[in-house]
């Protein structure tokens, strides 16, 4: 796999300090993951009375600890501590899965998270440790993944006011899209036109802030690196070697090339972006109405195209049900909010169209990404997922719309020289 740099907590705090975070914290402390919760609340609130020396003398019985959400390369915590004057002090704690570093740039991710913070996206980062950070809590829910009953979802206070407004509000979603009432079990936070419309008013925002240093898109420089790790893996199971040994990695190499120079093409801004923005990574207040943008682990400055388009895949959810996937009305909403967050109802038709295109195209990019991420993952990762499988329905999935999309694109690219 090649010598990678190794996540240190003490150098990453250290270097923060330098330019000038000097509010972050810094533990040598490392965590291990793998343990029940059981387990792990003893070695959390050591982490935290080593981070917080206000709350060393504090016993134990002060703290609590419980799961907030797992994802495949992270492990969330909520810890909350009662101090001696009876106030409770909300925290969040990460734990970065195993080897992540060799997909993640834990050193890009802090410097990110500094000046997001400042903008107003995300959570305040308070301390780093030997394989996690802690930031402050938000109080909000992650967006319901795909394929998930919201109403189902919901606690029964939640269920008692479910009021009248919100009633019509289905009903103005299900004549507006055409669907069935038995449709709305399958509607995600994501495809709901209001929150959607959110989502785009907040991607905008996040895409204008600026972070220092090189502002080169990552994309393809990460695909590469992905690829020459993701071709080079030998597997000790002999089943995952098998099914390794049938991917065609001439193939792929083929394709991303020739998806980077249809790209280079479209001329997309290049800006900060998200990269990640599943439902995992989407927190809503319901009271507040307040939108949250979490975790910046994979965040760069990239192509817009690729993150809206990254964005609409993750319609689809870890299983990959692309008929999921927004439809073109459905992303034009999208687009109105994102390029015109005020007058969204007055953007040209032009305007839409050079969107859909440049999204559409970068999506295939999207698909290419992941699935050589997978590859790393099924080596790298003991969490227990399958990130092989993983692969096959993301390769196969660009396989499948490549097609239309280079055709779309061409034809696109075409008119525009001609006009």
């Amino acid at each position: 796999m090649g010598a990678v740099k190794i996540w240190n907590a003490m150098e990453v705090a250290e270097e923060a300090q330098e330019n000038g975070s000097s509010e972050i914290l810094s533990s040598s402390l490392t965590v291990d993951h793998t343990l029940s919760l059981p387990q792990m609340t003893p070695p959390i609130i050591e982490l935290c009375k080593d981070l917080f020396k206000k709350w060393s003398e504090l016993d134990n019985s002060h703290f609590s600890v419980e799961t907030v959400s797992g994802g495949i390369t992270n492990l969330l915590l909520k810890v909350s501590v009662r101090e001696e004057n009876g106030n409770i002090v909300n925290m969040t704690v990460r734990l970065y899965g195993p080897n992540t570093e060799y997909v993640i740039n834990r050193e890009r991710e802090l410097q990110a998270i500094r000046y997001l913070s400042a903008a107003g996206f995300g959570a305040k980062l308070l301390g780093v440790f030997g394989n996690g950070m802690v930031q402050s809590f938000i109080n909000a829910r992650t967006l319901t993944p795909p394929g998930v009953c919201f109403y189902c979802n919901m606690g029964p206070t939640q269920k008692l006011q479910f009021s009248i407004e919100m009633a019509y509000e289905f009903l103005r979603v299900l004549m507006t899209n055409n669907l069935e009432l038995t449709d709305l079990v399958l509607l995600t936070d994501m495809s709901k036109p209001k929150l959607a419309a959110e989502i785009a008013k907040q991607l905008r925002k996040f895409h204008q802030v600026e972070i220092p240093g090189s502002k080169e898109p990552q994309l393809w420089n990460d695909a590469f690196k992905f690829f020459q790790k993701a071709s080079t893996l030998t597997f000790h199971d002999s089943e995952k070697q098998r099914i390794y040994e049938t991917i065609s990695f001439e193939s792929i190499h083929a394709e991303v090339f020739e998806l980077k120079e249809l790209t280079g093409h479209l001329d997309a801004p290049v800006v900060f972006a998200h990269n990640d923005l599943l439902s995992g990574n989407l927190m809503l207040n319901d009271e507040e109405e307040k939108l949250y943008f979490i975790d910046f682990e994979y965040g760069s400055y990239n192509y817009r195209g690729f993150d809206i388009g990254n964005h609409f895949n993750e319609y689809a959810g870890y299983d990959c049900d692309y008929s999921l996937y927004p439809s073109k009305e459905e992303q034009y909403h999208f687009f109105r909010h994102y390029l015109d967050p005020e007058k969204a109802h007055e953007v040209s038709d032009k305007d839409l169209e050079a969107l859909y295109i440049e999204t559409n195209t970068y999506m295939l990019a999207s698909h290419l990404y992941w699935a050589l991420w997978a590859l790393i993952q099924a080596k790298m990762s003991p969490i227990d997922f399958d990130y092989l499988g993983y692969f096959f329905l993301r390769y196969n999935e660009y396989k499948k719309q490549k097609e239309m999309c280079f055709s779309l694109a061409q034809s696109y690219l075409s008119r525009s020289r001609v006009g």
